[in-house]
């Protein structure tokens, strides 16, 4: 099996791995941890209730979220740990997809970034990188069942 993640002339630079670290070079610049964007939106659900017409839809699809996050990061993680390139990416853009539709901002842009970082081959620190994804989406799950009571029925 081929490094998807090489680590070039040794070095630990990264695109990623300098994000999931800070928002070093300025204010406007979102880390992988995607600080300024909100954990949970509550206006995107919303909407999808209105589009649907149908609260229950909506609701719904937040308590299949909330009862499949742990099982999204897990695929994510075992893809990344056996450098699984096309698993990698499929999990990241489902986190990402779903992440969005339930208003997870945050998680949706770590997801992207995430992604963008494994299409380029320069994702380095994995463990960090699964941290602050598990602590983003136990926040994002943590928002949906405090705003959406019995999300986690």
């Amino acid at each position: 099996m081929s490094r998807i993640f090489p680590r070039p002339n040794g070095s630990r630079r990264s695109h990623a791995g300098a994000q999931v670290r800070s928002r070093e070079n300025s204010g406007t610049v979102l880390g992988l941890d995607g600080l300024e964007l909100p954990v949970l939106d509550a206006t995107v659900l919303n909407d999808l209730e209105t589009e649907l017409a149908q609260t229950d839809l909506a609701r719904n699809f937040a308590v299949d979220y909330a009862s499949m996050w742990e099982q999204r990061l897990d695929r994510l993680s075992a893809a990344l740990g056996y450098q699984d390139r096309a698993a990698a990416l499929d999990a990241a853009i489902s986190l990402k997809v779903s992440s969005a539709m339930i208003g997870g901002l945050r998680l949706a842009r770590l997801a992207e970034t995430l992604e963008a970082a494994i299409r380029a081959g320069v994702l380095h620190d994995r463990e960090r990188v699964m941290a602050s994804v598990a602590e983003t989406c136990r926040a994002t799950v943590g928002e949906l069942r405090f705003r959406y009571a019995g999300v986690d029925e």
